[in-house]
């Protein structure tokens, strides 16, 4: 049975699965893996698990080795040719008037071809840019445009919470987030508030998503009478993060209780505290 494991290259991004056979590789390892352009570097980042021959993907390739010092030193060889090829690209795209970002270089593996990513607003006609790159590194040069999400992965940076982006950090992670989300957590719908740095709504939104789905279709709504632990109360508050609700007891007390500390709730037309 194949033994697949799944395998991120660099920035991150999009993850894909290979066939490590007998190899002894875990997440962390970097890896030199059979692609439909030729060997490339990788990390593992989950795996290896058996499946079964029915349940393998289709056309899976290979994991061909674990990295080797002398791998990371062809990956470290590149760094130089990559940062002049940004210089160049940012320069010739200045001259051509695009108005275009240029992102990143990545020289391929096997030095077959130089890969720069870019972002703009809107698609543009990059045809020119292309060939004089090619012209002035004397290599053969592919663009690449991609989403404001998908610059700020491969740059990285730090969010609101002063933690790494989630992005950059999780691999992977492409799942899209919408304004329900937000929505269904109660958050101020302020683009400023839920907007991350590539000015799209923020990643994390969607991490707690469920949580908020599930707690709302067990928890009474706002004004509901219910019993607690402390006698009868109204339902203030909505506490999703602990799983519970904020009562209001009469003469002036409160406090929270957790959903599984509630009872049924007061007989319907009970609107008051007793």
């Amino acid at each position: 049975m194949p033994r697949i494991c799944s395998v991120v290259f660099r920035g991150g991004g999009k993850v894909f699965d290979f066939n490590a056979g007998d190899l002894d590789v875990a997440p962390g390892d970097g890896v030199v893996v059979d692609t439909a352009r030729g060997a490339d570097y990788g990390r593992v980042v989950k795996g290896p698990g058996e499946v079964g021959e029915e349940d393998a993907p289709r056309g899976l390739r290979k994991v061909l080795r674990k990295a080797t010092p002398a791998d990371l030193e062809r990956i470290a060889s590149h760094r130089e040719a990559e940062l002049e090829a940004k210089r160049e690209g940012r320069r010739l795209a200045r001259e051509l008037g695009l108005d275009v970002k240029i992102v990143e270089a990545r020289q391929a593996f096997d030095d077959t071809r130089l890969g720069i990513t870019f972002y703009a607003e809107e698609r543009t006609d990059t045809r020119e840019l292309q060939s004089r790159l090619a012209e002035r590194l004397g290599r053969r040069v592919e663009l690449k445009q991609v989403s404001a999400r998908d610059e700020s992965r491969i740059v990285g940076g730090y969010g609101p919470c002063g933690r790494s982006l989630c992005c950059a950090t999780f691999a992977g992670d492409q799942d899209p987030v919408s304004i329900r989300m937000a929505k269904d957590q109660d958050l101020p719908l302020n683009p400023t508030k839920i907007s991350g740095c590539c000015g799209r709504l923020m990643c994390c939104l969607k991490y707690e998503h469920q949580v908020y789905v599930s707690f709302r279709k067990r928890a009474p709504k706002r004004g509901t009478v219910v019993r607690t632990p402390a006698g009868e109360g109204k339902v203030t508050d909505l506490l999703a993060p602990l799983d519970g609700v904020t009562v209001d007891l009469g003469e002036g007390r409160s406090a929270t209780f957790k959903l599984e500390e509630l009872g049924s709730p007061a007989p319907a037309g009970r609107n008051d505290h007793g």
